[in-house]
Parts: C-alpha cells; structure tokens; sequence
C-alpha cells in the first residue's frame, strides 16, 4: 500500500534497545543503530527520531518492560511481603540469566555514563532509578512495615537489585548473584518477624542492628 511503513517500529525500537543496552549511549552511533535495526540514517530520524529521542524511547520501553514485570511481582506484597521480594530479585536474576539479552541493565548504565549525557536523557534515567525505589517501598508499607523500616529497605532493595546487574557485567556467577539475594531476603525475613513483634517504629540505627545480628558481625 502507498505510504505504509515497510517496517514494523516496535521491532525497530527493540533492536536499538538492544543495541544501547550493549554498547551504552556513548559508545552507540547512529550508523550503529543502522545496522541494528536494518534501517538507513533517514529512515532512522524520519520515523524513530535524533539519537537523544530514540535513546529516550528505549530508556521508556525499557523501564516500561521490566517495571510491568516488577509490579507484578509485587502485587502480593500485603499477603506474603518477602515472596514479593523474592519474585522482585527473580525478575532480575532471570533477565540477567537470558541469553538473548546484554548484561546489566539500561537505566544503571545509563546513569553512570550521566556525563555524557542530555540534561533531558540523565533526568529521564534518574526518574527510572526513583521508580524502582518508590515501587518497593510502597511493597513493603502494604507488608505492614512501618515507614521508616519500608523507606530503608526500599533503598537496600533497590541499591542491591542495581549492584545485581553492574555485577553480572562483571562477571559475577550465578550463584554469586543468588547468594546475595538470599542474604538481602534473610535480614528482610529478620525485620518482618521483628515489626510483627513489636509494632513501634524502628530507627534506621535499630534496623543496622538488626541486620548484624541476623549476619553476626559485630557492631
């Protein structure tokens, strides 16, 4: 038909995904995106957009993926708090583990290369970053933590589900990277018991102490 697109822009937003998601926004040409997605320079700004444009896209696409899978994992936070988190790290690990797809994730390297960023792009990857964090800690609030426990184990949670995938780019095996889930699980288990305990609030020194008691190291 005249006029029709002669390719299909979800499968073209999905190459250049991935093709940011290997090499980094720095380090990705739009002659690199050509050969990505099989699509000419033209073609490429006429339909998909400038570099910062079609990076944004996948940045969306991206975090628009695996936040759906991350919701989803949460969802039965109020019931069973730490299968949610359990379900939240295996969203991670699974990724990490397809051999179809780059190590690490978009949203952390693209915050470590801010740099070399647009002002719009590094916002866009900061606001990704925060999601993450938001999404947990409302998980652990609807677990009946308390605000101040919910808001220091959405910000462990989210800083070791980051650390997951800077890891695996470093080499980190499998059951490396399932060794420190489970030891992140086990001081979330430790806390959960505790708030059933003693339902008033814990500072953020209370919940250290808590953590090395569970792990034994000493104060």
């Amino acid at each position: 038909m005249a006029g029709k697109k002669q390719f299909d822009v979800a499968t073209a937003l999905d190459a250049a995904m991935i093709q940011f998601w290997r090499a980094g926004y720095a380090d990705t040409s739009v002659d690199d995106l050509s050969r990505a997605t099989g699509l000419n320079r033209s073609s490429i700004y006429s339909s998909l957009g400038d570099k910062d444009t079609l990076f944004t896209r996948c940045l969306e696409r991206y975090t628009t993926r695996y936040g759906d899978q991350y919701d989803a994992a949460l969802s039965c936070a109020a019931d069973r708090p730490l299968a949610a988190a359990r379900a939240f790290f295996d969203v991670t690990l699974e990724r990490i583990a397809d051999p179809g797809l780059p190590d690490g994730c978009l949203v952390a390297q693209t915050v470590m290369a801010t740099p070399a960023l647009s002002a719009s792009v590094a916002a866009r990857a900061r606001e990704s970053i925060g999601l993450q964090h938001t999404r947990l800690r409302a998980a652990l609030k609807a677990g009946r933590l308390h605000d101040e426990a919910a808001e220091s184990f959405a910000t462990h949670l989210a800083a070791v589900n980051q650390s997951l995938a800077v890891m695996s780019r470093a080499g980190a095996s499998t059951e490396q990277l399932h060794a420190i889930v489970d030891v992140t699980l086990a001081a979330l288990a430790h806390t959960l018991d505790a708030s059933k305990r003693t339902p008033s609030p814990r500072g953020p020194g209370q919940l250290g102490e808590v953590s090395r008691q569970h792990s034994g190291r000493p104060a």
